[in-house]
């Protein structure tokens, strides 16, 4: 009987790894040129009398973009587990230290000035390292920060992202406000490679794992985790730069993207429990998965016309969120 809640474990993620190859291979069937199972298997092994087409279709076009929202979607994820772990707040989500305001900025920067993809992807990267930057200089002071102090330093400074983005958005030509419009609700047309999603978050799993215990203690609260030999301070910090910078490269790769790091917490703790060893990459799969089902249905529900992924997200999320609350889900 006690290898029962084990198994449980191991079948869930092995459930929602296959969840994720499936999603993958739906991704890759659906567009403005269908393909199925046994075109796929053609153009991924080269056989077939024609598959030149559908290979270029799958390998330049949406393979990448299906491995940019699996890649985001696992980052947003395991930085909302963290940042719900760090502020001890389960409504809390990888954008409440406003770095998704910050590399907002940074990015319509770029737009506003007509400048190329590169000087976008550097803006927002800049954008979103000012922000941490400020949040964790101002929140600190001159002694340490509390997590309601960080916490609140954060919707300040988001509040004051939100207020410049704003007024860009009123500023800006006719011809690049839909692009930025886009950009600010969450879009993988422009996604670009998705090395560097997919490495950040291969590390940032890597670097969580082994700190999985502490965090599941820390949950439990500071005294207790203290009193089990847990350096709180030191968790503290490695949690907020790790999670910061998981959001920072999820903003760059594809803009705000909502509800997935805030959601998909809540979901997994409710099949799992708070067990941080399971929680993390638990979070990673199914965040992934269900942002690689929005974005196929973002570009597929009205084609040949595509919706940002963010609508897809929030139109999902919202009543997900609103059933949780009434469970009386509180993690």
């Amino acid at each position: 009987m006690a290898s029962h809640p084990q198994t449980k474990l191991i079948l869930t993620l092995i459930s929602l790894t296959a969840a994720a190859a499936l999603s993958l291979v739906w991704s890759l069937s659906r567009g403005s040129l269908p393909l199925s199972v046994s075109e796929l298997w053609q153009a991924w092994s080269h056989a077939g009398p024609e598959p030149l087409m559908a290979q270029q279709l799958i390998t330049e076009l949406r393979l990448p973009r299906a491995l940019s929202a699996f890649a985001v979607g696992g980052l947003l994820a395991l930085a909302g587990a963290l940042m719900q772990t760090l502020l001890r707040n389960p409504l809390a989500d990888p954008y409440v230290l406003g770095i998704s305001g910050g590399a907002a900025v940074g990015a319509l920067s770029a737009m506003l000035l007509g400048l190329g993809s590169f000087w976008l992807t550097s803006g927002s990267v800049l954008g979103a390292l000012l922000s941490m930057l400020l949040v964790f200089s101002l929140a600190h002071g001159s002694g340490s920060w509390t997590s309601n102090r960080l916490l609140l330093t954060g919707v300040v400074i988001s509040a004051g992202w939100t207020a410049l983005i704003s007024f860009m958005l009123a500023v800006s030509a006719d011809n690049t406000l839909r692009g930025m419009l886009f950009w600010l609700m969450g879009d993988f047309g422009q996604s670009g490679n998705p090395t560097v999603a997919l490495l950040t978050l291969g590390i940032g799993v890597l670097l969580c794992l082994p700190l999985a215990r502490n965090l599941t203690l820390l949950g439990r609260g500071e005294l207790q985790a203290q009193a089990l030999g847990v350096n709180v301070t030191r968790l503290r910090w490695a949690i907020y730069f790790i999670a910061a910078f998981l959001t920072a490269v999820a903003v760059t790769q594809a803009g705000s993207i909502g509800f997935i790091g805030l959601v998909v917490p809540h979901l997994i703790r409710l099949l799992l429990g708070n067990d941080q060893r399971l929680l993390l990459p638990a979070s990673v799969l199914l965040g992934g998965t269900l942002l690689l089902c929005a974005d196929t249905l973002a570009r597929t529900v009205i084609a040949p016309q595509q919706l940002p992924v963010g609508v897809i997200t929030a139109m999902l999320g919202v009543p997900v969120f609103l059933y949780l609350l009434r469970r009386g889900n509180h993690p």
